[in-house]
């Protein structure tokens, strides 16, 4: 009998990376509550947690030490300092996820893309990269929540001119002008992605059940 469909397949590594304030966040979010199959990586950062957030959730909250540690030990898939805050994907439960079929989201800059990317797992990652519709309207975003100084906000749009810079080095890039559309656009990629002949293992078993049937058959 052929091999049914269905059987474990690696995960897949979904990064999803946009300047701070273009939507990647609430895509996240969307799709991890739209698909039980994926699974967040939570990562490791040494800024202070800020109201409402809890450790473990958002992220794991560690100091400047401990997080050195764990870069040194090898237990980061990637890691990147911004705005004088270090930022880490714990190695452990993405390689889990990915043996037992579960993917990963990944909410990340394009320095931890592109570490991702490069990395032994990288075979596995499927990029997208979110634009805002203008520069004005990410402007509007990040000032209409009301957790950063003027002197920060312009510092997040110096460096989201630099985020947008990297476009290029993904796999899929949308322009955020409605939520609800590319949610949809978001939920469409993975699931395209996740049909991939290679990334189908039951197929090869399958095909030769095929061939059997036809030899038996004759």
């Amino acid at each position: 009998m052929a091999a049914q469909e269905g059987s474990t397949r690696r995960g897949l590594l979904i990064i999803l990376s946009s300047p701070s304030g273009a939507g990647k966040t609430t895509l996240a979010r969307r799709l991890l509550s739209a698909d039980p199959q994926i699974g967040f990586s939570v990562s490791a950062t040494t800024r202070p947690p800020r109201p409402g957030e809890v450790n473990g959730r958002e992220y794991h909250f560690v100091t400047r030490p401990e997080f050195e540690d764990m870069v040194r030990r090898g237990e980061l898939l990637e890691h990147a300092e911004v705005f004088g805050n270090l930022y880490g994907s714990p190695r452990t439960p993405v390689e889990t996820a990915m043996s037992g079929g579960r993917d990963t989201l990944f909410d990340i800059d394009w320095q931890g893309g592109q570490q991702i990317r490069n990395s032994p797992l990288g075979r596995e990652v499927v990029s997208i990269f979110i634009l805002p519709p203008s520069m004005q309207e990410l402007e509007r975003r990040l000032r209409s929540r009301g957790q950063d100084s003027s002197n920060v906000i312009a510092g997040r749009m110096a460096r989201s001119m630099a985020e947008v810079s990297h476009w290029a080095e993904y796999d899929y890039v949308l322009v955020n002008r409605d939520l609800d559309e590319i949610d949809a656009k978001v939920r469409s990629i993975v699931a395209v992605e996740r049909l991939r002949r290679d990334r189908q293992p039951w197929l090869t078993d399958f095909v030769r059940g095929l061939a059997h049937e036809f030899q038996d058959a004759r």
